[in-house]
């Protein structure tokens, strides 16, 4: 049995309604979801990979938005974002982040053989910095002079890195006990520690009573010191 107009009437009409209705609701929730906010965790320091992560879970766009050399941040991590931390933005609206390039490079310069007194002005020109210094005796190379460093020469650091050196004391000088020179006579002394390359210094003579001139009375070091030959040798002898 055909339908009257009636009931057509009133199917258009139910039908009508709930377009309306499912539109309504559609459009209600295109609006609470635009309205919604999310509040930006601090990327720095983290991967773009690790930083995908997080958009997905809070519900934000992440954009790469370029590199740039960083001392602080390795390659691949991400050095400043746009907005700020805890900041408050819709669900889905983009948060730009820029990744770090890695640090600036550069050649370290042979140094060896070099004084390490000398090496400031060299250090500073290639932007680096004097690290560890340690010291050893060496016949090999005169005292102050630099027989190893780290990093090698040539190997590529980061600006502002140090430099450690091994420099070199010199050969080993031997060392002696001081006798007792006490009451020897003075011109023997003398003679034999000048011809043993040791260094006299001061030679002081003053009265003693009772006692013939040239008769050494006094030393320094004293008797049982240990000394080096470039060590002086001063003496108060009787006069």
């Amino acid at each position: 049995m055909p339908l009257s107009d009636k009931k057509w009437n009133f199917i258009f009409f139910a039908l009508l309604l709930a377009n309306l209705f499912f539109l309504t609701a559609f459009i209600s929730y295109k609006i609470i979801i635009r309205g919604e906010l999310v509040k930006i965790p601090d990327l720095e320091g983290l991967t773009f990979e690790e930083a995908q992560k997080l958009a997905k879970q809070k519900k934000f766009t992440l954009i790469n938005n370029g590199s740039r050399l960083d001392d602080t941040w390795d390659k691949g991590k991400i050095v400043t974002q746009d907005p700020a931390p805890d900041s408050r933005i819709k669900l889905y609206a983009e948060v730009k982040v820029i990744l770090s390039a890695g640090q600036e490079k550069v050649l370290v310069p042979r140094l060896i053989g070099k004084n390490v007194q000398n090496i400031g002005d060299l250090l500073q020109e290639n932007q680096l910095r004097k690290g560890l210094v340690s010291y050893v005796h060496t016949p090999q190379y005169a005292a102050g002079r630099i027989i190893a460093q780290s990093p090698l020469p040539e190997e590529e650091v980061a600006v502002n890195s140090e430099i450690s050196f091994l420099v070199s004391q010199g050969e080993r000088e031997k060392a002696y006990l001081m006798p007792d020179l006490i009451g020897h006579r003075a011109s023997r002394v003398v003679t034999w520690l000048q011809a043993n390359d040791f260094r006299i210094g001061d030679i002081r003579y003053v009265y003693y009573e009772g006692l013939e001139s040239g008769i050494i009375i006094k030393q320094f070091p004293p008797q049982g010191y240990k000394i080096q030959k470039r060590n002086l040798i001063t003496l108060e002898v009787s006069k």
